[in-house]
């Protein structure tokens, strides 16, 4: 990122209201002044939950482009650079069109308190609107009923994946409460794909389609997935799919694909084919998501036989996820004692994503997020594995972590760095 991108996103930062306003009012204002780009979108995918968007987001993705088709995508956090947000046609954002449309919406807003999620978010639909392409994929930033990608009235399909337990400060302390934020995104015309959910949450989309008087597609109900030896089966009511793995690692991918697959009844539009599915599947592509790092420094420094994985996973249905994987791992030929490196922000609630690992886990060392002012001081992380019943002590950083666990460890082990996806990407941006 050159140093005017730098400044400007800094400058927007400051714009932050001192009071939030649970409303959509300074993004209404905005668009409106910026000409409702809003309004000039191609057909919009519109992607809430918990868990698992991004991973969505990335199936769907690459199965539309392996079928020709023109895809913008609008994801967020970035890991390493802000462009990672913003998906023109399959490129991300170049340098000038970023700068250009940051200080448009920057003038145009003209110093009044707006979010920084919310100025870079019309910025974004600014650059969706004057490239032509296919469609959108668009991933909520938080919640939903009051996100501001939640202007988009008439998208053409909305998917709500797995619903948990996170930002409860922002959108309730019950899975009800999470779900009616999410539920939010749902919008009367538009059909609602569900993936897995729990009864809580399911039941609140089920009144909201009701309401709406709209159809769900939903796991468990009108669409299955399962892994069955070397394949995933998709079932629906158009009969029986046999296809390939996903290329991303854990077994919550085959829920997350499945996702993806059950869309493609609404896409139908799109002409995507079997080969376009498999060839989506196979080489799908998505950072911090059970990433095994095989160069950079951090890998440079394992012993033999070690192995270093990274993944975003933050809250408890991440620790869920996770364990699974540790599971297969355990389970596995030549199974390797697991360690943990892990660092937490103050929304998110570590506890929560620890304890469905604490069976796999032989030692963890914590970290502070790096540059995120709401990172948990490394101790703090500390005390809540020790709660859920792992030894732990902290580290001053993802390095000092690594090198006291390759000394602590006489056998050669597997290293998972996880606990937020700031940290995920910090890790990324030192790694090269």
């Amino acid at each position: 990122m050159t140093a005017g991108t730098d400044l400007v996103l800094e400058r927007l930062t400051k714009l932050h209201p001192k009071i939030i306003d649970l409303s959509l009012d300074r993004v209404w204002r905005l668009l409106e002044k910026v000409g409702h780009p809003e309004r000039q979108l191609p057909p919009v995918v519109h992607v809430a939950g918990t868990n698992g968007k991004g991973s969505l987001i990335a199936y769907l993705r690459a199965m539309l482009e392996a079928a020709g088709k023109r895809v913008h995508v609008y994801t967020s956090p970035h890991l390493v650079r802000f462009h990672e947000r913003i998906r023109l046609n399959g490129t991300l954002i170049s340098e000038p069109d970023l700068l250009r449309l940051l200080e448009e919406c920057e003038a145009a807003n003209g110093g009044t308190p707006i979010t920084f999620f919310e100025i870079t978010t019309c910025a974004a639909f600014l650059a969706f609107a004057r490239m032509p392409a296919d469609i959108l994929l668009m991933e909520v930033g938080l919640g939903g009923r009051l996100d501001a990608t939640n202007v988009v009235d008439r998208p053409l399909l909305t998917v709500l994946t797995p619903i948990s337990y996170d930002h409860m400060q922002f959108l309730g302390h019950t899975l009800p409460a999470i779900a009616g934020e999410k539920a939010g995104i749902m919008k009367a015309g538009a059909p609602a794909v569900v993936a897995p959910q729990p009864p809580e949450a399911a039941a609140v989309f089920d009144a909201k389609a009701r309401e709406l008087g709209i159809e769900q597609h939903r796991f468990g109900h009108e669409w299955q997935v399962a892994r069955e030896g070397d394949a995933m089966v998709f079932r629906d009511d158009s009969g029986e799919r046999r296809l390939p793995l996903p290329g991303l690692a854990g077994r919550h991918q085959i829920d997350n694909a499945g996702a993806a697959i059950a869309c493609l009844k609404y896409l139908s539009a799109f002409n995507i084919g079997k080969a376009a599915i498999e060839r989506g599947l196979r080489e799908v592509q998505w950072p911090a998501r059970l990433q095994l790092l095989t160069k950079g420094p951090l890998a440079a420094m394992l012993p033999a036989g070690w192995e270093l994985w990274l993944d975003g996973a933050h809250n408890a249905s991440g620790g869920e996820a996770m364990s699974l994987m540790a599971a297969d791992w355990a389970n596995g030929a030549g199974a390797l004692p697991l360690y943990l490196i892990t660092g937490s922000l103050s929304t998110h609630d570590p506890l929560g994503l620890l304890r469905p690992l604490a069976p796999y886990i032989s030692a963890i060392r914590t970290v502070i997020v790096p540059g995120d002012h709401k990172t948990l001081p490394a101790e703090s992380v500390a005390e809540s594995a020790q709660q859920a019943g792992i030894a732990a002590k902290a580290a001053a950083n993802v390095n000092d972590a690594l090198s006291d666990i390759i000394s602590t460890s006489k056998n050669p082990a597997r290293v998972l760095i996880c606990g937020s996806l700031y940290l995920a990407g910090s890790v990324l941006a030192e790694n090269g």
